[in-house]
């Protein structure tokens, strides 16, 4: 049986792995709208399962910790923090395919204005994910704080893109 510690670190591990996942699933997303390129939004259709299963994964180790090991403190924290995440990744994963689905929808329609804002939106939100991860694992409350300053910058891109 494995050290506590080890499968907290398999878990960090999981977290990042599948972090790496969504942020690639946002970029092609986007690759496939702003290009036109069904092949990026297929395969960003064809990868969201592998999302959904280490979501799965991710939920069955942290399960087990909390069941089993019963932590305490930062433990605790940790492994519950390591679950909101995990649901927020497997949810970003969704709306990337969601993009993608769309750009295959618009792949035959003409663009209707250049699409400067969204890569921009896209790469803030890439970048988000990786520093939010990054805190997490560090412990940097002031990468986490950065984060939160990133997300206005992405509100304000919505927003002007809506206008």
């Amino acid at each position: 049986m494995k050290h506590f510690q080890e499968e907290l670190e398999d878990l960090k591990n999981l977290l990042l792995q599948m972090g790496g996942l969504v942020e690639s699933a946002i970029y092609r997303s986007v690759a496939a709208v702003v290009e036109k390129d069904t092949d990026q939004a297929k395969l960003v259709l064809e990868n969201e399962a592998q999302i959904n299963q280490m979501e799965i994964a991710i939920d069955e180790v942290a399960t087990r910790l909390l069941a089993l090991q019963q932590p305490m403190a930062t433990d605790l924290r940790f492994i519950t923090a390591a679950i909101k995440i995990n649901n927020d990744l497997e949810r970003m994963g969704d709306l990337a395919v969601n993009i993608a689905e769309r750009a295959l929808f618009l792949v035959h329609e003409p663009a209707i204005r250049p699409h400067i804002d969204i890569p921009q939106m896209a790469t803030l939100a890439e970048s988000m994910v990786r520093k939010s991860l990054d805190a997490f694992v560090r412990g940097d409350a002031e990468l986490a704080r950065s984060v939160l300053l990133s997300d206005d910058a992405v509100d304000d891109l919505r927003d002007s893109t809506y206008e």
